[in-house]
């Protein structure tokens, strides 16, 4: 009976292991460059107009991803053209702080499907309160979900990064169960995991 006992919750586990790890394999991650370097300019401030510029850089799946920076904050949006990305929800997520979008995308689709649902981005914002040691504001990172076409583009969800110990596989984990049936404008974007700084910024 005892050993009987001992061998029900192991087998448990394990069960609620493989599920976990079939789940995993069920989907899969590509990545693409958006530096500068890599983009083409579509669009910028003329004299006058104050400093702002739009980037158009090749995404996956024949999707256009668009960055945008004004004012020291920026904007990624993605479409199937440069023009309808430019007109996605994502294309105005501006946050209060100053910010700069990471340079690499990921991409996650199921496994052996051509288009990806969601995008999985770094970010970082600055906290004008706290100065480092350089003098600069200190920055936060924050990871950030958005959804992909059929449907708008949207956030879905923030994660901070310094607050949570795997915000990468959270990240990873939002994305493959949310963001699909996510409602751009509708549902409220979700901050995941542990919440610190990073949160607190652009959500005051």
């Amino acid at each position: 009976m005892v050993r009987t006992r001992t061998i029900i919750p192991i087998l448990a586990a394990a069960l609620l292991l493989a599920s976990a790890t079939l789940a995993a394999e069920e989907f899969e991650s590509h990545y693409s460059s958006v530096a500068i370097e890599n983009c083409r300019t579509v669009d910028k401030a003329k004299p006058g107009d104050g400093e702002w510029q739009v980037w158009a850089c090749e995404g996956r799946a024949g999707l256009a991803v668009v960055r945008s920076a004004a004012d020291l904050r920026e904007t990624v949006s993605i479409g199937r053209s440069v023009a309808a990305a430019r007109q996605e929800p994502a294309a105005n997520a501006w946050f209060g702080p100053f910010n700069l979008a990471g340079d690499t995308i990921e991409w996650r689709k199921e496994k052996g499907a051509k288009a990806p649902f969601a995008v999985i981005q770094r970010w970082s914002v600055s906290d004008s309160e706290n100065i480092d040691a350089t003098g600069r504001p200190t920055p936060y990172g924050l990871l950030i979900v958005t959804r992909l076409p059929p449907g708008p583009v949207c956030h879905t969800a923030i994660i901070d990064v310094k607050e949570n110990a795997e915000p990468n596989s959270l990240a990873r984990k939002i994305a493959d169960e949310n963001a699909r049936a996510f409602r751009c404008g509708t549902d409220p974007v979700l901050a995941a995991g542990n919440r610190g700084r990073a949160i607190e910024l652009i959500r005051p």
